[in-house]
């Protein structure tokens, strides 16, 4: 069949899921569920996968969503269920506007910083779920939350989970982890730095917001982007947004108490150091059990990162062993940090359990949508449809290739909900075509990273998160429509910096 007919056709459906939220409004489990549908038909008729191999790749993909992806959604929305019924999120609140109740800045706090701060040691949703429904808490409304931590959570998930994307795209590659991740960090810098800027127009919804706050945007910017860098140039991609983030929660949280300290609450609470602690141990112990469980720390990784199993699920060409870790995995570590940090603000076992039972409940469709978003990515991989979209793409472009880069990456989270998904899928494509046009095979791999951030902001999987972390399951195709605008200029952006940037990176 043509080339370009099977690149149109392997298009029906991405464009359907465009439509029927955005357009038709049709809620995300739904919409998702026709799609897995759809792709399979086409897979089998079109690309020609045997039913079996269509079946057991929809099977690979429901396994994964389920764990690690629902897992994680699940743990971290029982985080926030558990603070308010132990009325730490009260504290929490009180704690925050206590350092402002300037809305702009809130949002640098909550949404920029401590999103990315969530994103850097947890990822898979995480960054979303948690900071969307503090905002909500907070008084916020609950669709703008969803939107502006949708957003903010786009130049964090490159060095999300530990460096987890890079990492295992300068494995697939076969590049080297701490050129890559340089090449990242220079390529994201002027997003990190101008981000802030953008979430505070939002917030005041006009560009005449940002008057007044642009000294504490510009230092909330820098101070992620600086020691990102740095960080990513002489260490690689395991620490970049860690630090980056806690570097520039403390300079945000410093700034508003020292020049901004009017816009604290009147009636602001005096909380003691030991009640602060308190609502936020949950917090505390998820941040430490993530840490000290992870690469960082060998001699506990190592021995936990055995207790898991894997299956051969897919039995198709090229399969690979599906491996699920069971204590190592940020879905098990939140909610034992959560359960844990639940008993020392006292709450009874059997309460707990049924706040986290009422919060598997309250996912239900979110769970659905993420199963059928996963399931089809994995149908979409196997048969060859990504494939033929991305080999499209780069025949047309030619030369100009690199200011089109960042869209394949930006395909790949769209579809698959991951940046690491979509560095696997895409990674080696684009370090075949840096070769092929004689560039830097890690500037064009750092871009298909770039662009895998901006679709983060459009995925289906990322808006069912946000929507069911703030109780707004239905109205996917609303927030869809309010990121899909921004997520085009981010990629318009980073093209921009692929193209004209290409030639000074020779490394």
């Amino acid at each position: 069949m043509n080339t370009y007919l099977l690149f149109f056709i392997a298009l029906i459906p991405i464009v359907w899921l465009m439509v029927s939220l955005g357009v038709l409004k049709m809620p995300g489990h739904k919409t998702c569920s026709i799609t897995l549908v759809i792709t399979i038909i086409l897979a089998v008729l079109v690309w020609k996968m045997p039913i079996d191999q269509a079946l057991t790749a929809t099977l690979e993909g429901a396994t994964m969503a389920i764990w690690p992806i629902i897992a994680v959604i699940i743990a971290a929305v029982f985080t926030y269920n558990l603070s308010i019924y132990t009325k730490s999120m009260d504290v929490i609140k009180d704690m925050m506007t206590g350092i402002t109740t300037d809305r702009r800045i809130l949002v640098l706090i909550v949404a920029w910083g401590f999103g990315g701060f969530l994103e850097a040691i947890a990822g898979f949703g995480t960054a979303v779920a948690i900071p969307a429904s503090i905002l909500a808490a907070l008084g916020f409304d609950p669709i703008f939350a969803a939107i502006i931590c949708l957003i903010a959570n786009t130049t964090p998930t490159a060095f999300g989970a530990i460096g987890l994307p890079v990492t295992t795209l300068a494995k697939v590659a076969g590049i080297n982890p701490v050129t890559l991740s340089y090449a990242v960090g220079l390529q994201l810098f002027v997003l990190i730095v101008i981000l802030p800027l953008i979430l505070v127009m939002l917030t005041g919804k006009s560009l005449k917001a940002i008057k007044g706050v642009v000294l504490i945007c510009l230092a909330s910017g820098l101070s992620f982007a600086i020691p990102e860098l740095l960080v990513a140039k002489t260490m690689g991609a395991e620490l970049p947004a860690l630090i980056g983030s806690i570097i520039c929660i403390i300079v945000t949280v410093t700034i508003a108490k020292v020049f901004y300290k009017k816009t604290a609450a009147t009636d602001k609470v005096k909380i003691s150091l030991h009640k602060a602690f308190i609502a936020w141990v949950p917090f505390i112990l998820i941040l430490t059990l993530i840490l000290i469980t992870s690469s960082l720390v060998p001699a506990i990784n190592k021995p936990l990162s055995t207790l898991k199993s894997s299956f051969m699920i897919y039995n198709g060409p090229h399969a690979a062993l599906s491996t699920f870790a069971w204590i190592v995995n940020p879905g098990t570590l939140i909610f034992i940090a959560t359960f844990i940090g639940g008993l020392v603000q006292g709450a009874k076992a059997k309460d707990i359990m049924k706040v986290f039972l009422d919060t598997c409940k309250q996912m239900s469709k979110t769970a659905i949508t993420i199963v059928a978003i996963v399931s089809l990515a994995k149908v979409m991989s196997h048969s060859g449809m990504i494939t033929s979209i991305a080999v499209v793409l780069v025949a047309v472009t030619g030369s100009f290739y690199p200011l089109f880069a960042p869209i394949i990456g930006a395909l790949g989270t769209f579809v698959t909900g991951s940046d690491t998904s979509a560095n696997v899928l895409f990674g080696p494509l684009q370090v075949e075509v840096a070769r092929n046009l004689h560039m830097s095979p890690y500037w064009l791999a750092a871009a298909n990273t770039g662009g895998a951030t901006a679709g983060k902001m459009i995925s289906p999987q990322s808006i069912a998160v946000a929507t069911a972390a703030t109780g707004l399951v239905g109205a996917e195709g609303k927030i869809l429509k309010a990121t899909l605008k921004f997520c085009l200029a981010y990629v318009v952006i980073l093209g921009l910096i692929t193209y004209f940037g290409a030639s000074f990176f020779t490394m």
